[in-house]
């Protein structure tokens, strides 16, 4: 396992560190592995076991970093059916890895909350062959944290991967979701929505990679980026040669209601094969102003009717979630989020 202090940080030059530089993630300063605590992880619903840290694939510098400063790794039950994962986090630095396989189907709502300065997290997962998983991600991370996300999923065959993110706080976020379908008929969707406000820099970089035929997926973003705050969305989809009849797509939307907001839009497709249907777009434009009227027509504030379109538009990013569970978490917390933002 390389070491971190003989790792090399990358520069801004490489792809995945263009618009985050790792100095402005890491804990302290980038040539340090500083003492980092565990995070504290519950469920009342889903059984929980503490194991000896699994080493991350060590393909780049957030996971080198973290194989250095993790301690344990907290495997979830996923075949109790549903349930809620908290951790939360607090104090200078902390870190969790949590590991997820499931072998039938599981609908599983992660939530993150508190107030640290620095959170690591590493998530990891096997859908194994013809299971059915769902889970959803809600970052509700002090307006002071620097988070860094980073997670390996593996797709097997005749499973279904459903991988859905609803990130609203923190101050700096930088996630590297990395998913790999490894077996035919294979089927991931992936769902982020973003809500920019003040100055959060959400950094989203996805890898999707079909390694087997018949396999599917599909990633939709959707940031809404409101006074100084910057989202980044890059999708890189990978279609190997063998990896004939796969059908893969990607939308980044992106929402700006001020004039000093910033969204980046960057769906990359590497397409090895003949037989697929292989598709990307992106779109970025300022909120409709036909529709801000209508409503403020019926009688509703200029605030209000921009928190009425902005929700719309995040709560679309799960209406095609196919567990209940995890699209109603999300949408719930969503609401409550921005009624909170509204009253503020």
């Amino acid at each position: 396992m390389t070491s971190y202090l003989d790792a090399i940080v990358p520069s801004r030059s490489e792809h995945l560190w263009r618009y985050t530089p790792w100095s402005r993630v890491h804990p302290g300063n980038v040539d340090t592995v500083p003492e980092v605590d565990s995070a504290i992880v519950n469920s009342e619903d889903l059984k929980l076991n503490t194991v000896a840290f699994e080493s991350l694939s060590t393909t780049d510098i957030a996971r080198i970093f973290l194989n250095e400063i993790m301690h344990e790794t907290i495997v979830v039950s996923c075949d109790d059916g549903e349930g809620h994962v908290h951790i939360h986090a607090g104090g200078h630095a902390v870190a969790t890895h949590l590991h997820l396989s499931c072998s039938t189907a599981s609908n599983i709502v992660i939530h993150l909350h508190g107030e640290p300065d620095w959170f690591g997290l590493a998530l990891t997962g096997d859908i194994n062959a013809n299971a059915r998983l769902s889970v959803g991600i809600i970052n509700e991370l002090s307006s002071d944290s620097v988070m860094v996300r980073v997670d390996d999923w593996n797709v097997h065959r005749d499973a279904s991967f459903e991988l859905a993110t609803l990130s609203m706080g923190g101050h700096r976020n930088k996630s590297d979701i990395r998913s790999t379908l490894l077996g035919t008929n294979a089927s991931l969707k992936q769902f982020i929505a973003v809500h920019g406000h003040g100055t959060r820099h959400d950094d989203h970089h996805i890898e999707i990679h079909h390694q087997q035929p018949h396999t599917n997926s599909h990633l939709l973003l959707n940031a809404v980026c409101d006074d100084r705050s910057h989202s980044i969305g890059t999708g890189s989809l990978t279609i190997d040669d063998i990896a004939q009849h796969t059908d893969a797509g990607q939308v980044f939307r992106n929402l700006l209601l001020s004039p000093s907001s910033r969204a980046e839009a960057i769906p990359e497709l590497e397409v090895l094969a003949n037989e697929v249907a292989a598709s990307h777009g992106a779109a970025s434009a300022p909120i409709n102003q036909e529709q801000l009227h209508y409503l403020m027509s019926r009688g509703l504030s200029k605030d209000e009717a921009t928190s009425m379109i902005v929700e719309g538009f995040l709560v679309d990013s799960f209406t095609d979630l196919d567990s209940d569970h995890v699209r109603e978490a999300m949408q719930t917390r969503l609401t409550v989020h921005l009624e909170c933002q509204l009253i503020g």
